[in-house]
């Protein structure tokens, strides 16, 4: 795949990318665990088939300990036993917020679910990295940016 336009080479991208980010450092010292977070990454990048952020929080995930099978299930985590009621909670919700034109929105019974398991300042976080991905997933797909190349760990320093 090339990419429609050298993201990087612009004047604006590194300035963007330096907020995106710091928005996502802050949400690392929430306590929403940092599975959670990493599978709503995931699981928002699929709905929005974003190549590059799927490559990025799959191998990231991976470092930090997550199971092949937890990734591979992610797709189908209705039917997958391997997810916690939480996380169910937080997927649903995930999905709930990629979908907003597809649908009816966000359910009271999706943000009910999320409740029972989170606190509000949790609540606050999952529903910012929900809006975040899909940020970044949308900067990524509209500008075609290939995936593949991605190491673990490699925009930590950012």
């Amino acid at each position: 795949m090339q990419a429609r336009l050298e993201v990087f080479k612009t004047a604006l991208a590194p300035k963007l990318v330096k907020h995106l980010v710091a928005a996502g450092k802050v949400l690392e010292g929430s306590e929403l665990p940092a599975a959670t977070r990493e599978l709503v990454n995931i699981r928002a990048s699929q709905i929005n088939g974003c190549s590059g952020c799927l490559d990025m929080h799959t191998k990231d995930a991976a470092a930090a300990g997550e199971t092949s099978t937890r990734l591979h299930l992610i797709a189908a985590w209705r039917e997958a036993t391997v997810f916690t009621e939480a996380e169910r909670a937080a997927l649903e919700l995930t999905e709930a917020g990629c979908r907003i034109a597809d649908s009816a929105g966000v359910t009271d019974e999706a943000w009910e679910a999320a409740a029972k398991h989170y606190d509000d300042e949790q609540l606050m976080a999952l529903v910012t990295q929900i809006a975040l991905i899909n940020a970044f997933n949308r900067l990524n797909v509209i500008t075609r940016q290939p995936a593949g190349d991605y190491k673990a760990g490699q925009f930590a320093a950012l």
